[in-house]
Parts: C-alpha cells; sequence; structure tokens
C-alpha cells in the first residue's frame, strides 16, 4: 500500500536528496582511494586513469556529478525551506533543483565525451 504523502513532490524531492547523499558518501573511498594513487603509487595511477577513459566509467561519472548537483540543489531548497518565509512555490523550487542539476550534469557529460 502506498502512502499518500509518499507521493507528494515535496517527498520525492526529500527522498533525491537523501539518495544522493548516501550515493555520494558510497563514492568517497573510491575518491580517496585515486587521491592515495596519486600520492603513493604514480604508475598505478596511471593505470586507474586509463581505466577511467572508459565510456562506461564516463557515464557513472555522470551520474555522479548528477547526484552531487541535486544533493547541493536540494540542500539549497532545504535552506531556502528554513529560512525564508513558506510559499506556495516548493515544489516549483524541488523541480527547478533538479532540473538545474541534470543541465549541470549534462554539461559535463558533454565535455567529458
Amino acid at each position: 500500500m502506498i502512502r499518500p504523502h509518499r507521493s507528494h513532490p515535496l517527498w520525492i524531492a526529500y527522498l533525491l536528496h537523501r539518495l544522493s547523499g548516501l550515493g555520494l558518501a558510497l563514492f568517497l573511498p573510491a575518491h580517496f582511494y585515486a587521491l592515495a594513487l596519486a600520492l603513493n603509487q604514480p604508475e598505478k595511477l596511471d593505470g586507474f586513469l586509463r581505466f577511467a577513459d572508459n565510456p562506461l566509467v564516463k557515464a557513472a561519472e555522470f551520474g555522479l556529478v548528477f547526484l552531487l548537483a541535486v544533493h547541493v540543489f536540494g540542500g539549497l531548497r532545504l535552506l531556502a525551506l528554513e529560512f525564508l518565509p513558506w510559499s506556495p512555490r516548493q515544489k516549483t523550487l524541488a523541480a527547478s533543483a533538479v532540473a538545474v542539476a541534470f543541465l549541470v550534469a549534462g554539461s559535463f557529460f558533454l565535455q567529458a565525451v
């Protein structure tokens, strides 16, 4: 049974913000591993960078940038919700946050390919 509040766009924005934060947290160990390779084992970093040039990895990077942008703009929306007077435009702000995140991630992806 689907609860009615879970189909509300602002609940979906909340869920997207939480999931994007989780995805970014899962990415951090891989990022720290790449940084450690750059500092300690430059020869292994070259292999890692060749792997990162794979088109599938570039598509995953699009997803990562999308998660980051969704999390940032969703966080800005939450800050606006906390510090600005309530407005019936909250759904519009949530949709705008996702749209701007997709625009940022799409422009990153077009530069990567």
